[in-house]
């Protein structure tokens, strides 16, 4: 009988934080990077900047606008119906294979389904279509244009639908950095220039996954990218992939020739942007994310007001950015004990993320404020 290696929750964040490039920053370019991540979180525009900052050696923010600016790099509705920035040609690969998901999301997770009752889907899709191919709109433009044909039918709830049956990119300036505009939509095939791919192409995408992610259970690839019945994917795959156990017995998948480093390597203090890969991309977060720490960080502030601080490879502590009139604090509230050289590697990575974030700002400083008292926390 052949026995199954367990590997402990520091073995675990070891591998994931060596395939997220958080062990040590990469010489990768912008273009590289995002593929070796399988896109990135970009519901906020900035995020993927903070992200690619914290990874890269020398990465500079214009080096991704540019990649959005010569259209190979797009942000779109993919993994769990989020925004996510992508390289044109991991769109080919992962928007189809992800469609079932988003369709089903739209009608049992939203209400604009209802809103579109009555409405054939195929003439709405082809109405809709021929729309965003033309030239980007706003959702309120798209919805305008839509009701001109269902007056009955509300308007944003028809835009809502086209947007996620039909692939559709949000065109700069929305994403560029030091810049700002509305969201508006274009299809993926007139923004690409390309016609739509048409085959999913699951066994690739959990391929993909497992190389940036794992090793990871069956489960924790259906959280990231929020499809289903995995499990049949994974049986597939199951004769070229290296299987393990955590510590409460579940299987884990892993790609034979994919890095696991001794869970003694070092791992380096990092700011991460308030939606990032590695905290988002498995159904057990705890290899990164204590529950103590978890509860703080989304139980406390609203989404979308705190990144997250890794030391030692795990979330220890919350950080904002303040703004002044001639100033810029980076606020850093610890959710565990800092050691002395935690609190000094913290500050030195911030006074660096501050000279991304407010290159312009006459005083910059960091300041590691007192703990929180937390209900639950």
């Amino acid at each position: 009988m052949v026995r199954t290696t367990v590997l402990g929750l520091r073995e675990l964040n070891r591998a994931t934080l060596a395939r997220q490039l958080l062990l040590e920053r990469a010489e990768l370019s912008a273009s590289a990077a995002i593929e070796r991540l399988v896109g990135m979180q970009a519901q906020i525009p900035t995020d993927p900047y903070i992200g690619l900052w914290a990874r890269l050696r020398g990465f500079r923010p214009e080096a991704l606008s540019d990649l959005i600016e010569r259209r190979r790099a797009v942000r779109i509705h993919l993994m769990r119906w989020t925004i996510h920035l992508a390289s044109a040609r991991d769109v080919r690969l992962l928007r189809p294979t992800l469609q079932p998901m988003l369709d089903q999301r739209l009608r049992t997770g939203s209400p604009f389904w209802r809103a579109i009752d009555g409405i054939d889907r195929d003439q709405l899709v082809t109405a809709g279509r021929r729309l965003v191919d033309e030239r980007p709109l706003t959702l309120v433009e798209l919805g305008a244009r839509l009701q001109e044909r269902w007056p009955d039918h509300d308007a944003g709830s028809m835009a809502r639908a086209v947007v996620t049956f039909v692939p559709v990119v949000q065109p700069p300036p929305r994403g560029t950095w030091g810049r700002s505009g509305q969201a508006t939509w274009i299809s993926a095939a007139t923004w690409l220039g390309r016609t739509d791919a048409t085959e999913p192409a699951p066994d690739a995408m959990v391929i993909r996954y497992l190389t940036a992610f794992g090793p990871a259970s069956v489960m924790d690839a259906q959280a990231w990218c929020g499809l289903t019945r995995l499990g049949e994917v994974v049986d597939r795959l199951r004769p070229k992939l290296r299987v393990f156990r955590d510590e409460g017995g579940r299987e884990l998948f892993d790609p034979p020739r994919a890095p696991r480093p001794d869970p003694d390597v070092p791992a380096p203090v990092r700011f991460l942007p308030v939606y990032d890969n590695v905290l988002l991309g498995h159904a057990d977060r705890t290899r990164v994310l204590p529950d103590a720490s978890r509860a703080s960080l989304f139980g406390g502030d609203p989404i979308g007001n705190v990144g997250s601080v890794l030391v030692d490879g795990l979330v220890r502590a919350t950080w904002r950015l303040d703004r002044g009139a001639d100033r810029a604090t980076i606020q850093v509230e610890p959710l565990a004990r800092l050691f002395k050289e935690d609190r000094a590697s913290i500050e030195a990575e911030g006074v660096d993320l501050l000279e991304l974030l407010a290159p312009d700002a006459a005083r910059r400083d960091v300041r590691i404020v007192a703990r929180a008292r937390r209900s639950g926390g």
